[in-house]
């Protein structure tokens, strides 16, 4: 068996080439003069969030076709793994929280007008789990990046909807309405559905331990959520975000927002 490439006269592929590391290790470009030791840090933990979100992607894109085929143990399968990628984003963040205050003001203005609010692959992933904003995407010029792949998840189903296909794989009947709704619309907790999930709790295990890890993930996104804003105020308090947001008062704002009210909704009944 010859190298990959080898036939083409190309080099052999090694580890450094298969993973494009020269090109990957010059990506970390601190713009502050003096550089300031903790902006390298900064840069690889956003860059390294950013590889982790095209991953949460990839993975809830196949949760997707999962939940739509009726595939309980694959659906579970990747349920599972996003929910371990979340718990690896919570983990960078302690790294974050090394750098003091003192050290990111000394690097601060030179962000501009660059915030994690732009984001746009976050955006994608709340779309993905039904959290639609149309509005909120209307604050982004249409030539930012990402922007074309964030409209596009807008206007796709999301994985409360490929739940309800979930739910009819199981023989449940959906009802029209919301087989009918906008896909743009954000996902709304329905007692109908409620019902429904409820009866298959009880009388399927597979499924109880599909929605339980829904749960889970649920709960992981919340957990993100909190340690982040924590972050941002243990490092600038309550000063205005850098892309103009309102900081830590705009994150705690976004608490409390689960992705399957549902799946909440029914705790009490048990």
């Amino acid at each position: 068996m010859t190298a990959a490439g080898s036939d083409r006269g190309d080099p052999p592929l090694d580890y450094a080439s298969y993973l494009r590391l020269p090109q990957l290790l010059s990506l970390q470009q601190p713009l502050s003069s003096p550089v300031e030791h903790d902006e390298h840090l900064f840069i690889v933990i956003h860059q390294a969030t950013e590889l982790w979100f095209n991953e949460l992607l990839h993975e809830l894109d196949g949760l997707k076709e999962a939940l739509g085929s009726g595939n309980v143990w694959g659906s579970m399968h990747l349920v599972r793994r996003a929910k371990t990628i979340l718990t690896t984003l919570v983990a960078q963040l302690a790294i974050l929280e090394t750098m003091t205050p003192l050290s990111f003001s000394r690097f601060r203005s030179i962000l501009e007008t660059s915030s994690g609010f732009q984001s746009l692959q976050f955006r994608e992933i709340e779309f993905v789990l039904g959290h639609k904003q149309a509005d909120l995407l209307a604050l982004y010029p249409p030539t930012m990046f990402g922007f074309e792949s964030a409209e596009r998840r807008l206007h796709e189903r999301s994985i409360p909807d490929h739940l309800l296909d979930f739910l009819e794989h199981h023989g449940l009947t959906i009802p029209a309405d919301l087989r009918e709704a906008p896909v743009t619309d954000p996902h709304r907790p329905d007692e109908r559905i409620q019902d429904m999930i409820f009866a298959l709790y009880e009388a399927e295990h597979r499924s109880r331990m599909l929605f339980e890890l829904l749960v889970d993930l649920d709960e992981g996104f919340q957990e993100w959520r909190y340690r982040h804003l924590k972050v941002v105020q243990r490092t600038i308090g309550n000063k205005t975000g850098t892309g103009g947001t309102g900081g830590v008062a705009y994150l705690f704002a976004t608490l409390n927002q689960p992705f399957f009210p549902d799946l909440w909704a029914i705790r009490h009944r048990f």
